[in-house]
């Protein structure tokens, strides 16, 4: 019986030694002599000679001068690739893409066609009227309770703003703990229409937005204040404005600029969704390096054309760039923002 034990335990051994040890050891050495980029996370490093992120990852910017990767439903976190699962019906995907698309869209044709729609969302939103009913505000909390909520959740500002509503108006609260009694102590979140119903009427035509100041010692401040113009104003309520304005002719954009690759990590976006941002970027960077927004515009393109690649060598589907790369590449031609 000792024999079949010890070739048992002789043959253990042998197979964590060529599988655990020997086997990944080869691929290993493979690996580092023949692929050590892929290998080694297919990792890229900024003009200071710092890894900034992965070839193989998105990574959000935020920044105008630097193009945008697709939405991620993981947040940019490879550690939890997933997707939203939204379907087209449900609001919430709705809402995101409305978003993306206000402070961006155009008007396709008609007296202001070329011309952006975000100044037509602030002055429709300064009336303050939706269907005809007064306060918008008011109603797009009343009608979307989860984004009401995800406004104050989704920022330590917000939340903490609210909780200083709810200390300065405790007889609302205590109306509102008495109408929902299973919620005795309620948090930020559950007053948060309570909470945009009030603001409503205290600032008609106005919504809650962080601004940011400078300080007298050099440093910056962020506050919460009512404001009638601005991104938010701009992607908050671009879908109410939308659905008030069916008949606007609008124009087109790429689906990957508002819509999340399956993963939530695709590093790369068409060529078509970078010329989309190219005015952008460029007029910012223009701004920023005092130079002709037409020559930076042009100097740009041509670095996205000079990245844009299509699969198979380029013999079959549409041009894509990486948006790390080209971002990279602006920051070595032009600097830090």
């Amino acid at each position: 019986m000792f024999r079949y034990i010890s070739k048992s335990i002789l043959l253990l051994l042998v197979l964590v030694l060529a599988c655990c040890v020997i086997y990944p050891l080869i691929l290993w050495g493979i690996g580092q002599a023949i692929f050590p980029f892929e290998a080694n996370g297919s990792i890229l490093k900024g003009p200071d000679g710092k890894p900034v992120g992965s070839q193989l990852i998105a990574q959000p910017f935020t920044k105008d001068e630097y193009f945008q990767p697709r939405p991620s439903a993981a947040s940019y976190d490879a550690s939890a690739s997933t997707s939203s699962a939204l379907a087209a019906s449900n609001y919430a995907l709705r809402d995101r893409v409305a978003r993306t698309l206000g402070p961006i869209m155009k008007y396709r044709t008609g007296p202001k066609a070329g011309k952006p729609v975000a100044p037509d969302i602030e002055s429709w939103f300064q009336k303050d009227l939706y269907q005809g009913k007064p306060h918008i505000v008011a109603q797009w909390a009343d009608l979307h309770n989860s984004l009401a909520q995800a406004w104050v959740t989704g920022d330590p500002t917000h939340a903490a703003y609210v909780d200083d509503w709810t200390k300065a108006h405790p007889d609302l609260v205590a109306k509102w703990v008495k109408e929902n009694p299973a919620t005795p102590e309620p948090k930020a979140a559950d007053l948060a229409v309570l909470f945009f119903k009030n603001f409503s009427e205290g600032y008609p035509g106005k919504f809650p937005a962080a601004i940011t100041h400078e300080t007298a010692g050099g440093k910056s401040e962020t506050k919460i204040e009512p404001v009638n113009e601005g991104s938010d104003i701009q992607s908050v309520f671009c879908l109410m404005w939308r659905e008030e304005h069916p008949e606007a002719d609008l124009e087109d954009v790429p689906g990957d600029l508002v819509m999340a690759s399956a993963s939530g990590l695709d590093p790369h976006i068409t060529l078509q969704n970078a010329e989309y941002q190219l005015d952008r970027v460029a007029t910012k960077w223009a701004a920023n390096l005092k130079r002709d927004p037409a020559t930076v515009k042009k100097e740009i393109d041509q670095v996205l054309q000079q990245n844009a690649s299509a699969p198979w060598f380029g013999l079959t589907g549409e041009k894509f760039v990486n948006v790390l790369e080209v971002n990279l590449e602006l920051r070595r031609r032009y600097g830090a923002p």
